[in-house]
């Protein structure tokens, strides 16, 4: 089937590689100039575990191809995905700006030859597909079109499993012609016994929002309870096994830690809330979960300030893992975003290491951390350690190397990597999360 994808940010290129993969001819189209330029010479503009693999053999199999020219790749197409960025407003007030969705729809209509399923990718608020029908009937009363929603389930990190061995696929659908395209785009799903979700429009819309904001609430759920256990002398991580072994709770999403970050959470549990709002409705839990998110990442400020003896003023604190979760580069709301200009306020100085994020860190960070080659070279001089992600390579850490380049044996877990008594027993003084 020829597939045209709209946008190659983190999902647009994903989806649509993946899909030439399946062994479908896949057109990615992008406005970014330098961007399909840097995909057609095979450079990849984001990290993420062998996506660079797979693009480089669906190219050179002639499945998978990159253009600006939107007049090339719509017209033969029998499926055009809108997968551009859906960021919260910038005016503060949490709603998604749709403005790139309904730009991408203009420019669709008016290449339509024959039929067509525009679908949305993209996480959008209930009722957007409509809003893209509307459009498109505007500029091309003639195209012969339906409209449907698909939306994307990508963890960053592990999006090609996520899309080869998915959960289920879910389709929101007006008409039974536009099901038969998306059931065939997918039917290569079909020998892995994937459930595929078909429901209506309005439905697979809000599915995506209300999975994220449950998972948020599970993360907001456990960093509070951690807090209750530091308090009553009691471990979280214990807590959070037996609690997880049972089958209605499961043990996914109960690691306590700085607070949850990325490109989906913040953005889509603020969206959610507004969309609840118009309606007249609310998601108290989920408020409750974005305020105690927010409090999770001061609560770590204080936890390092405390190890530093009260104040970070001329202190230097090592930093290993800036990025809001190990495998991606993405530093979009992670909590060293928030939690190191906080430190750096108060006069602390950062030396900070991340495998694969420090570039686009200098991007999100404020000016004057200063950027190491690897954990140890952080750690040189530095009064604390603070271990914000949880990098394999961070698992093994030299704890003898590490403690004689630190001014100050001071370890401060924020993912609770390490056991705490192994950690004083080498002769620090260790934190984590939820264990006394």
């Amino acid at each position: 089937m020829n597939i045209t994808m709209i946008g190659t940010g983190y999902v647009g290129l994903v989806t649509g590689t993946c899909f030439a993969e399946f062994g479908h001819f896949v057109t990615c189209v992008d406005t970014n100039t330098e961007k399909i330029a840097a995909l057609q010479k095979g450079v990849i503009p984001i990290y993420e575990p062998g996506l660079d693999v797979l693009v480089q053999k669906n190219t050179t199999e002639g499945r998978l191809q990159f253009t600006n020219d939107m007049a090339q790749a719509v017209p033969e197409a029998e499926a055009v995905f809108i997968a551009v960025g859906t960021p919260s407003s910038r005016r503060g007030d949490g709603y998604a700006d749709l403005s790139y969705i309904f730009a991408a729809a203009r420019e669709i209509a008016g290449h339509l030859r024959g039929y067509t399923v525009v679908i949305d990718k993209s996480t959008v608020p209930v009722g957007t597909a409509r809003q893209v029908d509307r459009i498109i009937r505007e500029v091309n009363p003639q195209a012969d079109f339906d409209v449907a929603s698909n939306p994307e389930f990508l963890r960053e990190g592990a999006a090609i499993n996520d899309f080869m061995r998915p959960d289920r696929v879910v389709i929101g659908v007006a008409s039974t012609k536009a099901e038969q395209v998306l059931r065939e785009i997918y039917n290569p799903l079909y020998l892995r016994d994937t459930p595929i979700v078909s429901t209506t429009i309005e439905t697979a819309e809000l599915t995506k929002y209300a999975a994220n904001a449950f998972l948020a609430v599970k993360i907001s759920f456990i960093n509070e309870i951690a807090c209750v256990c530091e308090s009553v002398n009691a471990n979280v991580i214990d807590l959070a096994k037996a609690i997880g072994m049972d089958g209605r709770i499961g043990s996914k999403f109960l690691h306590p830690g700085p607070g949850y970050g990325g490109s989906c959470f913040p953005k889509d549990t603020l969206a959610l809330m507004r969309i609840v709002q118009e309606h007249g409705e609310n998601v108290r839990v989920v408020e409750a979960a974005v305020e105690v998110n927010a409090a999770q990442k001061a609560r770590m400020v204080k936890k390092i300030r405390e190890m530093l003896g009260g104040s970070e003023t001329g202190k230097t604190i090592a930093v290993l893992g800036l990025t809001f979760k190990p495998e991606t580069d993405d530093m979009r709301d992670a909590p060293s975003a928030t939690i190191l200009p906080a430190l750096m306020e108060k006069g602390a100085r950062i030396r900070a290491h991340d495998p694969k994020g420090m570039h686009e860190a200098r991007e999100y960070l404020p000016k004057g951390i200063e950027y190491t080659e690897n954990a140890y070279q952080a750690a040189e001089g530095a009064d604390c350690l603070v271990l914000m992600t949880e990098w394999n390579q961070y698992r093994a850490l030299d704890l003898e190397q590490l403690k004689q380049k630190l001014n100050d044996p001071v370890f401060i877990d924020l993912r609770n990597v390490y056991d705490p008594e192994t950690m004083r027993a080498a002769g620090f003084r260790y934190t984590g999360v939820g264990r006394k």
